[in-house]
């Protein structure tokens, strides 16, 4: 065999496949293979031409396309699905799904091999109908320079490829070409979605409508990291800017739960940014703020404001969640109405509640076993039971369970941020894996910072196993993100118990006080309520909060409480459990 025509280089390949093409041609191949005969001479071919691609083979159904631009590559790939049902054909409908690779290639007398077109070839399957899927190098090539949103897909396993390839995943958005409308249904049980529309701009400077949708695509990106709720791809959102909107309708036609709206200002070198959340099928205002920044710090002010939007979103929907299955639904046996229960208790920190929320998730859980965020709800409320220093039977033969239920959730829940914070918090705290749970919450961080969940977990994960400062980083970031949000007493109390480690007591003392103000039934921080008073000498004050702990942690010992935290570090517990002796806490 010749191989004068032998050439190996770096290249972009899309691999293309047509959705459901056996069943198809089974149903009807004379349809079939007209439908795909139009779909190739009138959208397929003209596009990789348009796009600089060179077609290598036709495989059937599937298409082999290499680019010598990874941009060109991306961009045919989000030409070819934004185009589809937009060309009259015969029944039945094309779909492809497409996957792009960016790696070495060998070109062989017209033909391609090599690692890059096995992983493209790979990829595709994993793309959704009318979806792209592309591996992280494509990504890492693309940034600023394609104008579309990839969701992570964290890394996986593909066949005859020996290392894990790292996904991202552009889904297509609802027909907008057709405005078929997806009713809000008040009582679907699905998880809650959200759509983020262009913010409008109020002021005369035409610039800042560059600066309104640069921030409007920063918030959508980072609001995509969450896994609780799912958000509109900008492409169905963009189709209302500059338009007169009904919130309702607009909810209404893009099948979301809520929306989040706002709108920009420019005062001399004075920028104003509104944003509010509504609730799509009321159009009542469910969170409202303003942010103030300057023109000559602009970038760093369109950071901020991400930060701060994308921080209070998530609890506010979690919140409104919660109010709507209490409201609406409460006769429904659904999975996620038991989660959305359970919620009221996970921050509630008491015996009773902490058992009535563990009864709700695990009927959750028999409905939905392999539910990630589910049982990693069971694990934190597992966690209370073993780490509070309640005087609780059976509370020895959970472990296996939180066990089996943090391996089922790391498998099902990968890439998710809360199910890793929450798993890697357990494992600190109640099973004692520390360098495992401290590498789980490392990585919840960098799935999604702005996680307020998350980054007090990576508080308290420093506060135990790391550095103090670092632990007060985090405390403090949660703070200030989101003050008054579900879990503030986390951060306060964290804060409060780096202080009584630093010997600082009166500020300890402060900061517990702001923590019960949040939660007046967390054992935490009347821990840091009892040890703090009893360092400072006020012992009736201390006795005084012993008593209401006991109240309603009946049984709670020091050492309970030093058999449940962890010890990695000792003296990161010990000023607070000689606190708790000095007031008069029962040794066992």
């Amino acid at each position: 065999m010749s191989h004068d025509h032998v050439d190996r280089r770096l290249a972009a390949i899309l691999a293309a496949d047509v959705v459901g093409y056996s069943r198809m041609m089974a149903t009807d191949e004379t349809a079939t293979l007209a439908a795909l005969k139009l779909h190739r001479q009138c959208v397929f071919d003209p596009t990789v031409a348009s796009h600089n691609g060179r077609l290598v083979k036709l495989m059937g159904d599937g298409s082999l396309v290499r680019f010598d631009s990874v941009v060109d590559a991306v961009n045919c790939a989000l030409a070819l699905q934004n185009r589809a049902g937009n060309v009259d054909a015969p029944p039945p409908e094309i779909v492809l799904r497409i996957g792009i690779n960016l790696g070495d290639v060998t070109f062989d007398s017209g033909d391609i091999y090599g690692d890059g077109v096995n992983v493209a070839a790979r990829l595709e399957p994993l793309a959704e109908p009318g979806g792209i899927c592309i591996a992280a190098i494509v990504k890492e090539s693309i940034v600023g320079r394609v104008n579309a949103l990839f969701e992570d897909g964290g890394g996986v396993r593909l066949k005859n490829i020996d290392r894990p390839i790292h996904i991202w995943k552009w889904r297509p958005p609802r027909s907008t070409a057709a405005k078929s409308v997806v009713p809000l249904k008040t009582g679907d049980s699905m998880r809650p979605s959200l759509a983020v529309l262009p913010f409008q701009n109020i002021s005369s400077d035409v610039d800042q409508e560059y600066f309104a949708d640069g921030v409007v695509e920063d918030i959508i990106t980072a609001l995509s990291r969450f896994r609780s709720f799912a958000v509109i791809a900008r492409n169905s959102s963009f189709i209302y800017k500059g338009q007169a909107i009904d919130i309702r309708q607009v909810a209404q036609e893009l099948g979301v739960r809520y929306v989040l709206e706002g709108s920009i200002r420019r005062a001399g070198s004075r920028l104003r940014i509104t944003a509010q959340l509504v609730e799509g099928a009321t159009g009542a205002h469910l969170w409202a703020e303003h942010y103030d920044g300057s023109t000559e710090d602009v970038f760093d002010f369109q950071d901020r404001i991400t930060e701060c939007v994308v921080a209070i979103v998530e609890p506010q929907i979690k919140i409104a969640e919660i109010a709507l299955s209490r409201r609406e639904r409460p006769e429904s046996i659904e999975a996620y109405d038991f989660y959305l229960q359970t919620m009221l208790y996970f921050y509630s920190d008491t015996p009773e509640r902490n058992h009535d929320g563990l009864t709700l998730i695990n009927k959750a859980i028999a409905l939905e076993p392999n539910n990630a965020i589910y049982l990693a709800t069971a694990v934190g409320l597992l966690m209370q039971r073993g780490t509070l220093g309640w005087k609780l039977a059976g509370v020895e033969d959970q472990r296996a369970v939180c066990e089996n239920y943090i391996e089922r959730a790391l498998v099902h829940g990968h890439g998710d941020a809360t199910v890793a914070g929450i798993c890697g918090n357990t494992l600190i705290q109640y099973l004692k894996e520390y360098d495992r749970g401290f590498e789980l919450v490392r990585q919840a961080v960098a799935f999604n910072p702005n996680n307020l969940d998350v980054v007090n977990f990576a508080g308290v994960a420093n506060l135990h196993c790391g550095s103090l400062d670092e632990a007060v980083t985090y405390f403090l970031s949660a703070e200030r993100l989101s003050p008054n949000s579900l879990g503030a007493h986390w951060n306060l109390t964290g804060l409060a118990h780096v202080e009584m480690v630093r010997g600082n007591y009166e500020e300890a003392l402060a900061l517990a006080r702001k923590s019960m103000a949040a939660n007046a039934y967390y054992g935490p921080c009347f821990w840091m309520m009892i040890a703090a008073n009893a360092k400072l000498g006020r012992m009736e004050e201390a006795r005084q909060h012993l008593a209401g702990l006991l109240a309603f942690s009946p049984g709670v010992t020091v050492a309970r409480l030093r058999a449940g935290q962890p010890a990695k570090i000792p003296e990161r517990m010990e000023p607070i459990l000689d606190g708790l002796r000095l007031a008069g806490m029962p040794e066992e």
